[in-house]
């Protein structure tokens, strides 16, 4: 089937023939590309399809590489208290959620930020015990990295003071070394072993509403990290393939998986590439260390507003060379958390050890280096998975954290891009909004939205092209699918976004915020159109 798309103003992201107006889609791929006139007296005849854009702005579909669908899925299962503001509210959006559940049901939800509550800071273990008093409660923090949790979900775990509690992880206790419902990093897995698996069908459902959502933002690649929560390797991927490429959502995935699932991956003989276009393998997800709100990111120099606090190491360095020895015998790229700067070179120290393999390693978030740290990252088997729009949600107070010698070198995407390290975008949802035309906004205002200072260290900002290539054609470096997706190329995979106003005409980035998505095209079909 041969489709036109015409009357646009269509940003190739390449530098021939850098605006067009038109593009002739055959069988998934871009075949030819120039003004209406040329498409339409060429190929009108040979044509199934003829698409007017309305004159609407389009680019290269966009890509998020670095998200959490399975996370993002759980707000239509459990409680979502993202975005509340009050303790009180949160209280009561406990108690309304557990007068649903039967006796004796987890309550589950996540999306929970102190640093917005204006009547308090955490709800203690009595507060949520009377919010939830006949239900084991676990709510995570919107970062992953804290939980808190009742007397009911202690009981679950038997918590007594000599509990072992895993290597990173930690209970919080009061003066009187009594719990106070904070759970902080590893230590959840304690309670995630006792909560009951969502069955399969209930994650299908749930995956299929999110995946719309993501088609809904203009976004029509993914890279996703979701076996831990998915039920392990294969159900993630049998939930995947049968969305996919059965039902044929519209949407693309590359599926990094966890470290703890790589000897599953071997057995199964799954690899980095495996699968099509639509549905791939991608590199081995490892954390190393934690992050800046709860001060386990881990830092050379000590936290500015905690002395003495340097912030954790997820792994010792034998355990994450012993990963990354396993990853390259199976041909396989790592993609790894690393927030703080002593964290990412504690990753670099390891990867230099190895050769590199023949897809490029990631290092993900980055959010504080150092010129050292830079050189090493400027090689073309290593990409920056960044994530924009972390700086509007983080800013001011992360400068407490790091103190105002680091923050030259914090959130330093300008001097990334510069020394010529390759840098993909994506939004970490569901731990910031999925739309990723705010973290291109947070990439360009280096602000968040309604500010109106001139932007957190402003030498860092980017231009409207640099912040779009994030999300286009540097996100397909990320995946070694460069050939195939992040510019309108021919023969390139015919994915687009189309806008309600062209991002490149706009005076003030700040409308961006107010942009809609138009139209969500994938190999050339239609998976959204605002209605």
């Amino acid at each position: 089937m041969i489709k036109i798309y015409t009357n646009g103003v269509i940003h190739t992201f390449q530098t021939s023939q850098p605006v067009i107006q038109a593009v002739v889609i055959k069988d998934g791929h871009f075949i030819d590309m120039g003004s209406n006139e040329q498409m339409l007296s060429f190929w009108s005849a040979k044509s199934d399809a003829v698409i007017d854009l309305g004159g609407k702005a389009a680019t290269p579909g966009l890509t998020d590489t670095h998200l959490h669908l399975s996370m993002q899925a759980m707000k239509f299962i459990d409680l979502d208290v993202t975005g509340v503001t009050k303790k009180e509210v949160f209280l009561n959006k406990i108690k309304q959620r557990a007068d649903t559940l039967d006796k004796g049901e987890w309550l589950l939800g996540a999306g929970w930020d102190e640093n917005l509550f204006t009547d308090g800071g955490l709800p203690t273990k009595e507060e949520l015990d009377a919010a939830a008093p006949h239900h084991p409660l676990f709510l995570t923090r919107i970062c992953e990295h804290a939980a808190v949790v009742n007397s009911k979900a202690l009981e679950e775990i038997n918590y007594s003071s000599t509990l072992a509690v895993p290597e990173s992880g930690e209970i919080v206790t009061d003066a009187n070394g009594e719990p106070t419902g904070l759970i902080l990093e590893s230590a959840a897995v304690l309670f995630k072993a006792k909560i009951p698996d969502k069955s399969y069908q209930t994650w299908k459902k749930a995956l299929r509403k999110t995946i719309s959502t993501v088609s809904g933002y203009g976004v029509t690649s993914v890279h996703s990290n979701d076996p831990a929560y998915l039920g392990g390797l294969q159900q993630t991927y049998q939930l995947y393939q049968e969305l996919l490429n059965e039902e044929k959502m519209g949407l693309r995935a590359n599926l990094l998986i966890d470290y703890p699932f790589l000897e599953d991956l071997h057995t199964a003989g799954m690899y980095t590439g495996y699968g099509n276009n639509m549905l791939q393998i991608g590199a081995v997800k490892i954390f190393a260390d934690g992050a800046f709100g709860r001060r386990t990111a881990l830092l050379k120099e000590a936290y500015s507003d905690q002395p003495g606090q340097f912030g954790e190491a997820m792994l010792s360095q034998d355990t994450l060379y012993t990963i990354v020895k396993r990853a390259r015998e199976m041909g396989m790229p790592v993609a790894v958390h690393t927030i703080g700067d002593q964290a990412l070179e504690n990753v670099l120290d390891t990867l230099d050890q190895f050769p590199a393999s023949a897809y490029r390693d990631r290092l993900i978030h980055a959010q504080v280096i150092n010129p050292d740290l830079v050189k090493r990252l400027a090689t073309p088997d290593r990409i920056v998975d960044i994530q924009p729009r972390f700086l509007a949600s983080d800013y001011p107070w992360v400068t407490e954290r790091l103190g105002e010698a680091r923050m030259p070198y914090a959130y330093a995407w300008k001097t990334l891009l510069d020394n010529g390290i390759i840098c993909g975008g994506g939004s970490d949802a569901p731990v910031e909004p999925l739309n990723p035309l705010l973290g291109i906004h947070a990439a360009v205002t280096r602000k968040a939205p309604g500010e109106t200072h001139s932007g957190w260290y402003p030498e860092q900002k980017l231009s409207m092209h640099e912040a779009f290539y994030l999300f286009t054609k540097y996100a397909a470096y990320t995946t070694n699918e460069e050939k195939l997706k992040g510019t309108i190329s021919r023969g390139k995979l015919a994915d687009m976004t189309v806008y309600s106003a062209d991002p490149f005409q706009m005076k003030n980035a700040d409308e961006l915020v107010d942009t809609n998505i138009e139209m969500t095209i994938v190999d050339g079909n239609i998976v959204y159109r605002k209605g």
